[in-house]
């Protein structure tokens, strides 16, 4: 890499490696990350090709494919590393849990000086859909000895990090992010979604976002809706639970006032479709409500960082409202903010923000000044020396890296 004439820094050759992109999730903060890097950056997924990988083409990032078929995947580890060899990239940063345990490894057998990882979603129970095991957590903590530091997208991730044995020296937090202009509203996707999604101009539409599993309670929302007479329910994403969600709903006999939407793209066509977001799950972190707020929704929340960090701080933002525990604060909040819907004559309320340290310009320039401080340091010696040399816990040499093992990283 070389230094850049006006500003300084350094050109960086950068590799990404997602398990998995898709629309949403992972995937999008990957592509607003990609657009606003000053570096030339490409991306290799570790899932068959799909359509949504055209997401990354405006932003004029390379993408490569190369299935896996699973976490212990030694083939997958020698295309990547074969990648990684060929492209000469001055910086593997990995996202995801398979990514992370697959291209850590392939990175230092390439000999790429700098390595770095982002863990977007480490759930408190499972990862990527399986269970977290004590097998899971070692096959991870081997492979985060492998690179230099990890990225956790929020203070929760960070802690569950730390109780795997993730040390402190090789552990950052730089939270997730939104474009707020992406979600901007517009009268005529309003009128376009609904028209598609059958439900009247006037009705009145409660939303959510977000996967389709126990853990984001969207059956609680479908339950409220017995108790907010004339609403439609507007759910948006696909995953696990919907076929129970769907069974619910006809339980409830609200079956004809809840549409699914499935997974899209983008979602700012069905946030101008809704009038009132509401969030009713506790393990999330908000990203979704940021997004609600940005297109001008009131919301109704049960977890979102950003929004409980500006409450604290005595400065909150206007339209939003933390749900209790109480089965009967999601239902209330709901009529409530509803009336206040009837009294703006169904006006949208001003798009809103948390500021800037959950915009994409800070998430880029965050990640932007780390890998500033990589090169600016001592990086991975191009050569698999360090772990032949490394003498395991029995004091045999050429022995793999272990959890518990005592493995330097610069």
């Amino acid at each position: 890499m070389r230094k850049r004439d006006a500003t300084g820094g350094y050109e960086m050759r950068v590799l990404h490696v997602i398990s998995t992109l898709g629309p949403g999730g992972a995937g999008h903060q990957l592509r607003l990350l990609v657009r606003r890097l000053p570096h030339e950056s490409e991306v290799v997924t570790l899932s068959p090709p799909a359509a949504s990988t055209d997401m990354l083409r405006p932003e004029g990032a390379r993408v490569h494919h190369l299935s896996s078929r699973g976490d212990h995947d030694p083939a997958a580890i020698g295309r990547l590393r074969r990648l990684m060899r060929a492209g000469h990239y001055d910086v593997v940063h990995t996202h995801l849990y398979r990514a992370s345990v697959l291209g850590r490894i392939a990175a230092r057998l390439a000999g790429v000086p700098h390595v770095v990882a982002t863990e977007h979603h480490l759930g408190a129970e499972a990862i990527e859909g399986r269970r977290i095991s004590p097998g899971v957590r070692a096959l991870y903590l081997a492979g985060e000895r492998l690179g230099q530091i990890t990225i956790a997208a929020s203070p929760a991730i960070a802690g569950r990090l730390r109780a795997w044995g993730v040390p402190d020296t090789r552990l950052t937090t730089i939270p997730k992010a939104i474009d707020a202009r992406e979600y901007r509203f517009d009268p005529e996707l309003r009128d376009a979604a609904r028209a598609r999604l059958d439900i009247a101009p006037g009705v009145p539409v409660i939303g959510g976002i977000g996967r389709l599993e126990p853990d984001k309670r969207f059956d609680l929302l479908i339950r409220a809706l017995t108790e907010v007479p004339g609403a439609t329910l507007l759910l948006v994403g696909d995953g696990p639970a919907r076929a129970a969600l769907e069974r619910l709903a006809d339980i409830e006999g609200v079956a004809g006032r809840v549409r699914f939407a499935g997974v899209v793209g983008h979602v700012r066509e069905m946030l101008c479709a809704m009038d009132v977001f509401a969030s009713p799950g506790q393990e999330t972190f908000g990203l979704a409500t940021l997004e609600a707020i940005a297109s001008g929704l009131p919301a109704l929340y049960a977890a979102c960082a950003p929004l409980e960090e500006r409450a604290a701080a005595r400065a909150p933002v206007r339209g939003t409202q933390r749900l209790s525990r109480d089965r009967e604060s999601l239902p209330r909040a709901l009529r409530a903010e509803l009336l206040c819907l009837a009294e703006r004559d169904g006006k949208r309320l001003p798009a809103r923000s948390t500021g800037f340290r959950y915009d994409a310009d800070h998430l880029a320039a965050s990640v932007g000044r780390l890998y500033e401080r990589m090169a600016e340091g001592p990086g991975r010696r191009r050569i698999i020396a360090p772990l032949l040399a490394y003498r395991g816990r029995f004091g045999r040499k050429n022995s793999f890296p272990l959890p518990g093992g005592n493995v330097r990283n610069a």
